[in-house]
């Protein structure tokens, strides 16, 4: 890997072209360089997570409101949407939001955490959209993909956006534009004018992940993606964007993060090196935040310790700053201690987590949101007295380069009425990498099957998995096929009225 140093440059020190990180972006994705059969592998295995989030939340609200927005949009010849098969087509931009959407609706697919947090599997559905419309094979599927991963990887271990406040999905944006820009095969010059436009039409506050949360959380990267499909399509037919996007006097940088007094060092593959950033992420076997997974594993094995859970006093967890200031007590969230709040904001409260995963010994993506679950007065006591604290031993290990010392969980202690005290520790989640049972592809199977039993008819998900799992040596007219159909009458309507469905127009 190459290390550049990126810095603000006032306008009369302006930074050639050669030398801004949005052309170094733009050569590792024109960078021809062949994928391993690793990185292959995995791209697999998160086109199968994807696709089993997705067809789990396919009849959720938002999801049933992106799809009605992208239907108002078909093209013969364009891409496929979650839930309808190949035979229906939409512009790619609109499959990018509808499909973006409901992968995101439920939080439950892959992560990577450094300075700055990402779901990279948001990169598949804007790169498989135009794929599908543009008729790419499964190989350029594969060298775009492992693109999108690295850049969105890369500018999250270097560049922290929610310090200032700034949403994730602006490393989305830039990542997708550079993979859409691999699948076409585009010249440098068009890949750094999409990444710029790409970046600087998808910067937004974090208040889509605080206090109140709302379905936009779902949205926001889909959003992202549709911008980025958008971007490069005007960088195509020849426009330019605001530059220097980084570095320049009133850039993203200057304005919305460090300043003009910045420096980051972020790291992209070397020209003929591979692309394995997707090596470096994990995905989640629990739908909640990835912060919580490690935590969900200890609480079950500590929750069958406790015989009545009237008797417990208090519970701390000690971990890392962000999870204490972002789903714990130290963000001051009143509602993530609310049993009235939406699913969004329990998903993203450590003590609701940690209180129903101590109770029940499991995690489901429905049955622990459920409104009755969550009003449970067992629960509401329990929830209540939970607190985190930051522990600097876990934000370092956080923080931490060596995959070997990285760490995401915490310790939990519970303190009974009597003084007595249950106390352990998990620095990973048992599906990670280096957990207690890493997850390989037979893991992704049997969650796609999981999630999408009593969805999907059993041979229309068989069909799909056989036809994935052969991505590498797919032609360009089996990509329609990377879609999965509900039975008829199965998919629900959003049955309001917006813009797009008004009378005289195609909806």
């Amino acid at each position: 890997m190459q290390i550049h140093d990126v810095r603000v440059h006032p306008e009369a020190d302006r930074l050639k072209r050669e030398e801004q990180l949005a052309w170094k972006i733009a050569e590792v994705a024109a960078d021809p360089v062949a994928v391993e059969a690793e990185v292959s592998e995995m791209i697999v295995n998160r086109i199968i997570d994807n696709a089993s989030v997705a067809i789990a939340a396919i009849n959720r609200h938002p999801v049933t409101t992106a799809r009605t927005e992208a239907l108002a949009h078909p093209r013969a010849g364009g891409a496929t949407v979650f839930g309808l098969g190949p035979d229906v087509r939409v512009h790619a931009e609109w499959a990018a939001w509808a499909n973006g959407t409901a992968v995101r609706e439920l939080d439950y697919h892959d992560t990577f955490l450094a300075a700055e947090y990402s779901h990279p599997g948001d990169n598949i559905p804007p790169i498989l959209a135009v794929a599908q419309q543009c008729g790419a094979d499964g190989r350029a599927l594969i060298r775009s993909l492992a693109t999108g991963y690295e850049i969105q990887v890369d500018l999250v271990k270097a560049i922290c956006l929610h310090k200032h406040k700034i949403d994730h999905v602006a490393h989305l944006g830039p990542s997708a534009a550079a993979g859409i820009g691999t699948l076409l095969g585009l010249d440098t010059a068009t890949i750094y004018q999409a990444v710029q436009q790409a970046l600087h039409v998808t910067t937004a506050t974090r208040q889509s992940r605080k206090g109140e949360i709302s379905s936009w959380k779902a949205f926001a990267p889909s959003h992202a993606g549709k911008l980025a499909v958008e971007a490069v399509d005007r960088a195509m037919l020849g426009e330019g964007a605001p530059s220097p996007i980084y570095e320049g006097e009133d850039s993203v940088i200057a304005w919305m993060l460090d300043g003009r007094d910045a420096h980051y060092r972020v790291p992209l593959p070397g020209r003929g090196e591979a692309k394995r950033a997707i090596l470096d992420t994990y995905t989640k076997e629990h739908s909640a935040e990835y912060q919580s997974q490690a935590l969900i594993d200890l609480a079950f094995r500590m929750g069958r310790q406790v015989q009545d859970w009237d008797d417990v006093d208090d519970i701390l967890i000690e971990t890392s700053h962000h999870t204490h200031y972002v789903i714990g007590t130290g963000a001051n969230d009143p509602q993530k201690m609310d049993p009235e709040a939406s699913r969004e904001t329990l998903d993203h409260s450590i003590m609701y987590i940690v209180a129903v995963a101590l109770q029940d010994g499991e995690w489901h993506h429905v049955r622990s949101y459920a409104p009755e679950r969550a009003r449970r007065p067992d629960t509401v006591r329990l929830w209540h007295r939970i607190r985190t604290v930051e522990d600097p031993k876990w934000t370092e290990r956080y923080h931490a380069h060596d995959p070997a010392v990285k760490a995401f969980g915490g310790r939990i202690t519970i303190r009974m009425k009597d003084g007595s005290e249950i106390s352990d520790e998990l620095a990973v989640a048992n599906a990670h990498s280096l957990g207690a049972t890493p997850w390989k592809r037979p893991d992704y199977i049997r969650k796609f099957r999981t999630l999408t039993e009593g969805i999907l008819d059993n041979a229309e998900a068989e069909r799909f998995l056989a036809l994935v799992q052969r991505l590498p040596e797919l032609r360009a007219e089996e990509l329609a096929g990377l879609t999965v159909s509900l039975p008829q009458g199965k998919l629900a309507r959003n049955e309001h009225r917006g813009i797009f469905g008004w009378p005289g127009g195609n909806g």
